[in-house]
């Protein structure tokens, strides 16, 4: 029972982190960085996910319940989110 209820909240961990990566990439791409063109590179989004993934690192290894999984959701939904916004912003002109 309680090995469930510990996957059911490193679930949760993992899909609120990558929501909340994807939310926020797009936004702050749109909003901050529309004229910026070195965002417009191919390589914007991995960096973007690379560092995002580096950042949340350091606070999985701390909390024992959400694993690296958490962490790599996190960098790739921020990858989507910062390919979203390109998207976006370029499609607007």
């Amino acid at each position: 029972m309680f090995d469930l209820i510990t996957a059911m909240i490193g679930l949760t961990a993992a899909v609120t982190a990558s929501a909340f990566g994807y939310i926020r990439a797009r936004t702050f791409v749109t909003r901050r960085l529309r004229y910026v063109d070195a965002v417009r590179s191919p390589a914007a989004p991995f960096v973007a996910g690379a560092a995002a993934t580096a950042i949340a690192a350091p606070v999985v290894w701390v909390l024992p319940i959400i694993g690296a999984g958490t962490a790599i959701a996190f960098g790739v939904a921020t990858a989507i989110g910062t390919h979203a916004g390109v998207r976006e912003i370029t499609t607007s002109y």
